[in-house]
């Protein structure tokens, strides 16, 4: 067979990139249809294909990197990890500020009744006042200035004072609180009985170390000044209790009286009612105040130390914050 071509003449072989010249002719229409379609500038006259197709990989079709910015920069993305802190942290505050529902609040009041009892009892044994029933310290600050040598208390007075003035603190500063940050916030509720809870491991933990004498039952002739410590710090915490049943609008449950409850028990026209909700709270609010003092009494007898009734005490006050904390919204009215 006769060969196709001369195998001594071979073709020269040809740069890639010419070859891509000469295959485009050398002007194009400015206004060709193609450049149009694409988004392209029109080429000028003398350009390669090889320069055109340079605008299409691999930029966008505005000739800027996917990565890029318009002003030719990294483009600037906030990592999802700050995102998502960003939005948990959103939702805290709302949650937070979001005021609660007082639909059952009651129950966490009553609770409160019986801390009263409970250390009111153990507050008396050991050192002859109260903390929360302040009727009876103004009888106690009376009688130690009348008859200063026959009470069986001395300076029994002194400590009914103290009390006295450290819950009028106590009233002082937690309503200005209340009112500043909002009554029925969430962050304000549970934060006043978060107070309170230190404020009660606190007395606890100075009689624990010993810092402060704590055994039932030892007044003596003269007087302990440092006693005034708990006796003031747990007065102080007593106030925010009846400061938080009035923030609810549970004025019947002021947590720390006795006397007006009983009067309003009793001269309550509906006493006999069978659907009374603010006579039952006041009954049973009286049963946590008695049973809180008369457990206080036998912790005490059992113990004979003070101390016990007071971590018991501050548990409770602690799980009525953390109530607060879970406790559901208030429902918001549609307009």
């Amino acid at each position: 067979m006769l060969p196709l071509r001369d195998p001594e003449k071979t073709l020269p072989l040809q740069d890639p990139e010419k070859m891509l010249d000469s295959s485009v002719p050398e002007t194009r229409s400015e206004t060709s249809h193609w450049d149009k379609s694409i988004g392209l500038p029109a080429p000028e006259t003398g350009h390669s294909l090889k320069e055109t197709l340079s605008h299409l990989s691999p930029t966008n079709t505005r000739g800027v990197h996917p990565q890029e910015d318009s002003a030719g920069g990294p483009r600037s993305e906030k990592p999802r990890s700050s995102q998502s802190s960003q939005s948990l942290l959103h939702r805290s505050q709302a949650y937070l500020n979001a005021e609660v529902s007082t639909a059952h609040a009651d129950i966490l009041f009553l609770w409160c009744c019986f801390i009263s009892g409970l250390v009111d009892s153990t507050i008396y044994n050991a050192y002859g006042t109260f903390v929360s029933m302040q009727t009876g310290n103004t009888i106690f600050l009376g009688l130690g200035g009348a008859t200063p040598d026959s009470t069986s208390k001395p300076y029994g007075w002194a400590k009914s004072l103290i009390s006295i003035a450290f819950f009028c603190l106590g009233c002082l500063t937690f309503s200005q609180l209340t009112r500043f940050f909002g009554k029925l916030r969430r962050v304000t509720v549970a934060g006043s009985f978060l107070s309170q809870t230190l404020i009660i491991f606190i007395a606890a933990a100075v009689v624990q170390g010993g810092s402060v004498e704590g055994r039932l039952g030892n007044i003596t002739d003269d007087i302990d000044w440092w006693t005034a410590i708990p006796i003031a710090l747990l007065s102080f915490q007593s106030a925010g209790q009846i400061v938080g049943s009035r923030a609810v609008n549970l004025s019947e449950l002021p947590t720390v009286v006795l006397t007006s409850m009983l009067h309003d028990i009793f001269t309550d026209e509906k006493l006999l009612a069978k659907a009374n909700v603010k006579r039952n709270r006041r009954v049973v609010a009286f049963f946590s105040i008695l049973s809180g003092a008369i457990c206080g009494g036998f912790i005490g007898e059992g113990t004979q130390r003070m101390q016990i009734p007071l971590w018991i005490a501050g548990g409770v006050k602690l799980g009525i914050t953390l109530a607060w904390v879970l406790w559901p919204e208030k429902p918001t009215s549609a307009v």
